[in-house]
Parts: structure tokens; sequence; C-alpha cells
């Protein structure tokens, strides 16, 4: 359910994450947001270029559709190698890993996405490959097993996760740069917004683009996807400029409201308020009486209601804010226990 949602930061079709390739930025200069990873970066990426090595590994962690991805694919672009992508539940096994590894040449990235799902062999395996740029195999079995060493290419592997705290301690140890990727302002996702315009060609007022990224929950995926509906309704129903009026009914008609929250978000904060009086309650049993996954909750619907202050997570369970209460139309009385107006 959660992949279907509009808002959700995840990759909703093979045929979306075509359209949101065409627009990634290539180069650092062109990314926008994220100001001092962008410092950051640029300093690692121009230090291992002047020393004619592959830069150090790198983890970004952080909610999905923020960037990890495109910075991957611009640390590449930027030291002029090859970059092979991969994900953590596609390395079952060691002689894939091996295959592609072998196989890397000098200077080039290996990119690995949900790196927090890689399984306990792969990561034991993939130890030597990060500190001695080695890797041994062992050939046969029982009495005739052989050890075979074999070195590697000098390459950089970066990693991507949502959920850092899923990382074993040994492997997050072995990168030497760890950024953590932040949603972004409204300010930025306007500019987002108004550049991806440009490339698809479409003309959207400034208005009309801020109103788009005040809908965004500080993601670029969710931004450009807003960008697309309103697009196709504005075709539909007007065929000429988005204009401030024209956003506002295409993102209603999708059931996002004036800062970003769906159907599942207010229903998610409604059965706190009016079942659990606004809390606290614990996470399993919001999932069992919205009949959706716990992990859904706490990846796809919890990290942005958090950020506005919608939310918070106590030792007792989760409360709503008074903020939320007013912006669904509830209040809080003197009990601070929820009712309708």
């Amino acid at each position: 359910m959660s992949r279907e949602r509009i808002v959700s930061g995840d990759i909703i079709s093979a045929e979306e994450e075509s359209f949101i390739l065409s627009l990634r930025p290539k180069l650092l200069g062109e990314y926008i947001g994220q100001q001092a990873l962008k410092e950051k970066l640029k300093v690692s990426i121009q230090a291992a270029r002047k020393r004619r090595e592959s830069c150090e590994h790198v983890l970004f962690y952080g909610p999905p559709g923020l960037g990890k991805t495109t910075l991957a694919h611009i640390i590449a672009n930027e030291m002029g190698t090859r970059l092979v992508a991969t994900s953590g539940p596609a390395l079952s096994r060691t002689g894939d890993l091996m295959g592609i590894l072998t196989n890397m040449k000098e200077g080039d990235i290996l990119f690995i996405d949900e790196i927090h799902r890689l399984s306990p062999a792969i990561e034991e395996f993939i130890y030597p490959a990060m500190e001695d740029f080695k890797v041994d195999f062992v050939v046969d079995k029982g009495a005739f097993a052989k050890v075979i060493n074999i070195p590697l290419k000098r390459y950089t592997l970066i990693g991507a996760t949502t959920r850092a705290g899923l990382l074993s301690p040994p492997l997050r140890d072995r990168f030497g740069l760890y950024y953590h990727i932040d949603f972004y302002k409204a300010s930025e996702l306007k500019e987002i917004v108004m550049r991806s315009a440009g490339l698809l060609e479409v003309y959207v007022t400034e208005e009309a683009a801020g109103e788009i990224a005040r809908r965004a929950r500080g993601t670029p995926r969710v931004a450009n996807r807003l960008l697309r509906r309103v697009r196709d309704f504005v075709t539909v129903k007007a065929d000429g400029e988005v204009t401030l009026e024209l956003a506002k009914k295409a993102l209603d008609s999708e059931g996002i409201d004036t800062i970003g929250l769906d159907n599942l978000d207010r229903k998610f904060l409604k059965v706190i308020i009016e079942f659990y009086k606004g809390g606290p309650v614990g996470i399993e049993a919001l999932g069992a009486t919205l009949n959706e996954e716990t992990d859904t909750l706490v990846d796809m619907v919890e990290p942005y209601l958090l950020k506005i202050g919608f939310l918070q997570r106590t030792r007792r369970g989760r409360m709503v804010s008074p903020d939320a209460c007013r912006h669904l139309g509830l209040a809080v009385d003197d009990s601070s226990q929820a009712k309708l107006f």
C-alpha cells in the first residue's frame, strides 16, 4: 500500500524511475540543496583527483527520495569513472559480489542501495574488499578446500540506506565518509521544481512552483512526482501554463493537503486523537487499528510527521501535538483529550 502513495519517497514504478532519471543533475554544481554536504563532497572529490586516487568509501543515509542515488552518480561523473549499481537484496551469494568486484577497474564506483539488507555472509566477504582491496575465495570443500587470494583494483564503495541503525558497526566503521541527507527546505524544492519544469518544457509560475514545493514533504522525488501530476491535470483541464490556482486544484484532487499530508497521514493522526485520546499509544496498536504493517508506519508515515512536529515519540508510545489537532480541525481540551469542534 505504501508504494502506491503519491507522497511516498520510494520509487513507485520502473516507468517513474526512468522519468526521475531524466531529471537528475549530472554534476555537483547542478545539485540543489544540501549545501554543507556538497561542500564536504567537493573537497573530498577535488583532493582525490589531485592525488590521482579513488575517493574514500562513502555512506549516505536518510529517508527515501532525498538524492542518495543521485549523489552517487554525481561522484562518478565528477571523478570521470564508471558506476556499477546494485542493491543489498540482490547480492544473495558471495559469487555474485565476487564477479562484480573482480570486474571493477581502477577508480570505478560500486553503488549498493539498501546496504543495510546485505546478508551476514556478504558483509564478511566485503570487509577485506573495502579495507585491503582483496577477496579470499574458497574453492572446493573439506580436505580439498583451498583459499585463493584475489587482489582487486582500487575502487570506491558508495552505500545508501534509509535505516543506518540496522548497519552492523564493523561495516559502518569501514566507510571513510559518512553523510546524513536531511529533508529539503521549501525554497530549495521550489528551485528543483522550476529546474524540472524547464527540462520537461512546462511553463510553471513561481507561485505554482512554491505551492508544489510546500506540499512535497521536503522530498525532491515527491516534488517531481507532484509536478508530473500537475502537468497532466493542466494538460487535460486547461492546456496552458501551470498557475497557482490550477496547481492547487490538481493537488487537492490528489488528496494532498496544504502541508503535504495525504489520506494515510490524516488517518494515522485521527486514530491517535479519536481512538486513543491523543496518545500515548504503541505502534503495534496503531498498526492493528489501521490494518497497516508497523514498518510502513515507522518508515513511510512517521518521519515527516515527526519533522513538522505533529507527532512525538515517547517511552510510553506515540502522541500527537496540538498543532496536528488544529490542522485536522480538532481541539485539545484541558485534560489533553481530543474532541471534535
